[in-house]
């Protein structure tokens, strides 16, 4: 019988390894939203911007499976859930200082993105309560 994934390298000799994996994946993520952000600012071709962001997704994708490879994460879903979406809910007190900065900076470009990062982040946060709604016993 196959053994379930969560946790399997835990406490073995290739934990650093799987972690050391997730890290550069996540720090992967990253490098290429900035990269397909940058190629739009520099108005590069459409292909290498989408291109990069499909890598990004990937790289998130790759990340999340050494994490859980490693347990990184306890196996309670939806406390992690409901704690989550407090941070998401938190995201207008914590990013409006930083949209205001950047409007400060002359980027009102900048300050709209925040600000459409915070409805975004509200939003996770609304959906992850649906779903603990929806679906927790």
């Amino acid at each position: 019988m196959e053994k379930n994934l969560y946790g399997l390298t835990k406490g073995t000799e290739l934990e650093k390894m799987i972690t050391a994996a997730a890290n550069a994946e996540a720090n992967g993520t990253k490098q290429y939203y900035a990269l397909a952000r940058m190629a739009r600012e520099q108005q590069l071709p459409e292909e290498v911007s989408n291109t990069l962001e499909q890598m990004a997704d990937q790289e998130s994708n790759h990340a999340g499976f050494y994490a859980m490879l490693n347990g990184t994460y306890p196996e309670d879903i939806y406390g992690i859930m409901e704690k989550a979406a407090k941070g998401e809910y938190a995201a207008e007190k914590v990013l409006a200082p930083l949209a205001d900065a950047l409007r400060a900076l002359g980027s009102e470009e900048g300050a709209k993105q925040v600000e459409e990062f915070i409805r975004q982040e509200i939003h996770h946060g609304e959906l992850l309560e649906q779903l603990i709604k929806k679906y927790r016993k």
